[in-house]
């Protein structure tokens, strides 16, 4: 097989999603209303065709494509397949949503495929301008989507707001790796690592360039004290976007900072593990302790998910060269908190009907009452959330802080532990309203039952992965070591 061959087969999941996203925009100029629902179906084939592709072209090793610019690795598949389930799942969940409010156009998803291409170039770019490509991307897709319901004031608000500050961060980040490539001669990851490791490097320059990519990268996650953005978005945004920009986007924003810190800048791991252990704690505090204080579900939401990144960089900061299990046990919690961020925010869409959002904590009050079976769903996502046993959550949790413990980081671990008690609070008083309180909302609960299913076995599933976790963690650590030996 040739040079072009071969590249042009490592990417075939990439060109085969553009080349559908394309297909879609085109088609859905010649559907009439009625018959868009061919457009959510080719989009889930389109899915379940990318996954296909990306099996059946799998290796077992890791190989270069494009110049080095481009990398096929287990790491890579395997978060790939995670980002089309996930996607897969938020469509089912986001289709009665846009249809009663006017979004169910080619255009939406067309932009969700485009913003997932975004995502898989991002964990498979094995240099700086190919994860810079893709996060653009990504990040364009994402800008439009939370405009997309024009006629809304505070999405078009959170647009803006997202859109400068976004700019923002990836001027930061391109700055900062402008100085990495001044102080290594190389944009290409692997020689990056090399020059390192060879001590070719102006250090004053390297720190700094450092300094801006880290503050970029946390943009991307969320992290204080770059999360400025993410309640407004959250709150702002249609609860569909919502959905996809606080679940599968966080599964590419892992991949890219290991590609960038762990595989690239691991020789400056005692200068990029103290800025982590910054944002580490000021995340777990400021998101746990704020969220007690919404009314919001979806600010609430927005908040956790900042304390949640405060987890997740636990198990990155825990890496060491000799020891890989922090990246295996983040990537184990970020793939924990996507299934439990898909089923909480499926469950807000659940309740959300033609003139009505359930935004507020107080519209699941007595849900218990309306539903017992999908209080019970919720339930188990809360509990999850929290780091209840014995639930995904917990195991999540603990993974992490096992890592962070084995690193030496036993008072980072401490507070971690004593942070997610005050933590809790805000999670259980979720299932208190749904439990004891009277319902304020005596709808019915109705949607397609294809979503009643998705939603019943995302809920379910965090229980029963929580029971046998071992099987996932074991994936996570089994395609970190393939990837990062």
């Amino acid at each position: 097989m040739n040079g072009i061959q071969s590249d042009l087969l490592n990417a075939l999941p990439e060109i085969f999603v553009l080349v559908m996203a394309m297909f879609i925009l085109i088609l859905d100029l010649f559907l009439k209303s009625e018959n868009r629902i061919a457009i959510f179906l080719l989009s889930q084939i389109t899915l379940l065709g990318a996954a296909f592709i990306t099996i059946f072209t799998y290796t077992g090793g890791v190989g270069y494509s494009f110049s080095g610019m481009f990398v096929d690795d287990p790491l890579a598949n395997a978060v790939k397949l995670m980002i089309y389930l996930s996607t897969s799942i938020m469509m089912f969940y986001t289709r009665s949503y846009i249809s009663l409010r006017g979004m169910f156009r080619g255009e939406f998803y067309s932009l969700i495929l485009f913003a997932m291409l975004g995502m898989m170039i991002m964990v498979s770019g094995q240099h700086f301008l190919t994860l810079y490509m893709g996060l653009e991307l990504l990040s364009l897709c994402l800008y439009s989507l939370v405009a997309m319901d024009r006629d809304n004031f505070h999405a078009t608000e959170a647009a803006m707001k997202y859109f400068v500050l976004g700019a923002l961060a990836s001027g930061m980040l391109l700055y900062g790796m402008s100085m990495l490539y001044g102080a290594t001669g190389s944009l290409n990851i692997t020689d990056v690592a090399n020059a390192l490791q060879n001590n070719a490097q102006d250090h004053p320059v390297l720190i700094l360039g450092l300094v801006f990519v880290v503050a970029g990268l946390a943009f991307k996650l969320g992290a204080v004290p770059f999360h400025m953005w993410v309640p407004d978005v959250y709150q702002g945004a249609p609860t569909a976007i919502t959905l996809f920009i606080g679940s599968v986007t966080k599964l590419a924003a892992f991949v890219f900072v290991v590609r960038l810190l762990v595989q690239g800048l691991s020789v400056l791991v005692v200068d990029w593990q103290g800025m982590l252990i910054i944002m580490s704690v000021l995340s777990i505090a400021l998101g746990n302790v704020t969220a007690i204080a919404q009314t919001n579900i979806k600010r609430m939401f927005a908040y956790s998910t900042i304390s949640h990144i405060g987890y997740l960089l636990l198990g990155i900061l825990s890496y060491s060269p000799t020891n890989p299990n922090g990246i295996a046990a983040a990537m184990f919690y970020v793939a924990s908190y996507v299934l439990m961020t898909l089923a909480g925010f499926g469950m807000i869409l659940l309740l959300s009907r033609k003139g009505f959002e359930a935004e507020n904590i107080e519209d699941l009050k007595g849900l218990n009452q309306r539903s017992p079976w999908f209080a019970f769903m919720m339930l188990i996502t809360m509990f999850s959330m929290a780091g209840v046993p014995p639930t995904l959550g917990f195991y999540a949790k603990f993974s992490v802080l096992q890592s962070a413990l084995q690193a030496g980081f036993v008072w980072l671990v401490v507070y971690a532990v004593l942070m997610a008690v005050i933590g809790a609070f805000y999670y259980l008083r979720i299932v208190k309203v749904m439990y004891f309180d009277e319902p304020l909302d005596h709808h019915e609960i109705r949607n397609y039952p294809e979503m009643n299913m998705v939603l019943s076995a995302n809920a379910l599933g965090l229980l029963i992965l929580g029971l046998m976790p071992q099987r996932l963690m074991d994936i996570c650590a089994y395609v970190v070591v393939r990837s990062l030996q």
